[in-house]
């Protein structure tokens, strides 16, 4: 690790982080506290290591140097007593432990959190799980299509009249981590009035249910149970993906101002004050036929030159992005939305940078994330608990570290 990488900066440099977590939300949540400055400490099983390390779409472990970036890793057994003593050391000097074990498995270890504050009073634990840790199915296994599921939005993804589709990512995992830490920043914020640590308690499925918008009000007051739409939203038009001669572009026009500027955009400025299209309503019953208008507009033209009219008249619009198209454009540039990392395995690597921006504290990547199992190991164990090479070397033979 260089020197940079020692010296962490960022609004939360200072704070220390033990991450127990594996696949993608309890070390996503870490990987926000890195991003932000904090000393990230990953502790993985010896020999095996996270699963994540391992993932990749031709066994590439590329969203590996994405999850773990920021982060010193170390291996422990959590299984044998010798282990668990190191985890409990380590919290006595940290200021928060994240952990997306099934729940009953940290207190099996006797790391549970009436254990670990008796360490460190202060200690803020954060647990994310598939359901929580409590309720009746708190005990069941749960990964974020599930979670997706129960919370709601897998229902509404995909074409009416196929079997619900997935975001092509782990959202619900992503989600959860996310407002794990928000809910980590809270009981910081608690602390430093109190002393006192707490619980932070994050459900994937509850994540999902917190980006529902009105469904459960719909549903309640008006009886209307949301259904798949495909690329729109019933009733929001024109909102849509529209075919350009090589490629597609969104509109998004739905508001009364916005629409007049599309139809004069379009050279259609008769439209907006047609009955059919003249209010937010009218526009909602009839969509289809709107959006079969727009559509036959946008097909004779490029994408290009759709982008470049929409914006000449202040109508909202945006090509849809894939990876190439990212790395080819200027607002990503300017904004340094991506950022290139030195790496061992690949020579460099190209990520998604840190992200919110702040003003006068801003996180920053600092390094990608640790090629070998416990290659943080001997350093943290002599840095922060004392351990000499003599000690550290029982550990390693016995099978502990």
């Amino acid at each position: 690790m260089n020197e940079t990488a020692r010296s962490p900066q960022g609004p939360l440099a200072g704070l220390r982080v033990l991450e127990l977590g594996q696949l993608i939300a309890g070390p996503f949540c870490a990987q926000l506290f890195g991003d932000m400055g904090a000393d990230v400490i990953k502790v993985e099983p010896p020999g095996q290591g996270d699963p994540l390390r391992t993932w990749g779409r031709t066994g590439y472990p590329l969203l590996w140097s994405v999850c773990a970036r920021n982060k010193r890793c170390i291996t422990a057994n959590l299984r044998e007593k010798e282990g668990q003593d190191i985890v409990r050391q380590l919290v006595r000097q940290a200021d928060f432990i994240i952990e997306n074990f099934r729940p009953g498995t940290m207190e099996k270890w006797g790391l549970g959190y009436e254990d670990l504050k008796k360490e460190n009073p202060g200690i803020i634990m954060i647990r994310i799980s598939g359901y929580g840790q409590t309720g009746p199915y708190a005990s069941r296994p749960g990964y974020a299509s599930v979670g997706e599921a129960m919370g709601g939005v897998r229902y509404l993804m995909g074409e009416p009249d196929r079997k619900p589709s997935r975001a092509g990512i782990s959202l619900g995992d992503t989600l959860a981590g996310t407002f794990a830490t928000v809910g980590a920043l809270a009981a910081l914020h608690h602390r430093e009035r109190t002393g006192e640590g707490q619980v932070v308690d994050a459900a994937i499925y509850e994540s999902i249910l917190a980006i529902s918008e009105s469904l459960v009000p719909e549903y309640t007051i008006e009886g209307y149970t949301r259904e798949r739409s495909g690329s729109f939203l019933p009733a929001i038009a024109p909102s849509n993906i529209y075919d350009g001669s090589d490629g597609m572009v969104i509109i998004a026009a739905n508001q009364d101002t916005i629409f007049a500027r599309l139809c004069a955009a379009m050279g259609r400025p008769e439209l907006k004050d047609d009955p059919r299209y003249a209010t937010h309503v009218a526009r909602g019953e009839n969509q289809k036929e709107l959006d079969d208008l727009i559509n036959a507009w946008t097909e004779t033209r490029t994408i290009d030159e759709v982008e470049r009219t929409m914006i000449e008249h202040a109508v909202p619009v945006g090509k849809v992005y894939r990876a190439r198209d990212m790395l080819e454009d200027p607002h990503y540039a300017a904004r340094h939305a991506l950022v290139d990392l030195a790496s061992e395995r690949w020579g460099s690597i190209k990520m998604q940078n840190v992200f919110p921006k702040l003003s006068a504290t801003p996180g920053r990547v600092r390094w990608s994330g640790p090629e070998t199992l416990g290659e943080h190991t001997e350093q943290v164990l002599t840095e922060l608990l004392d351990l000499t090479p003599e000690q550290i070397d029982k550990l390693r033979k016995s099978g502990i570290v």
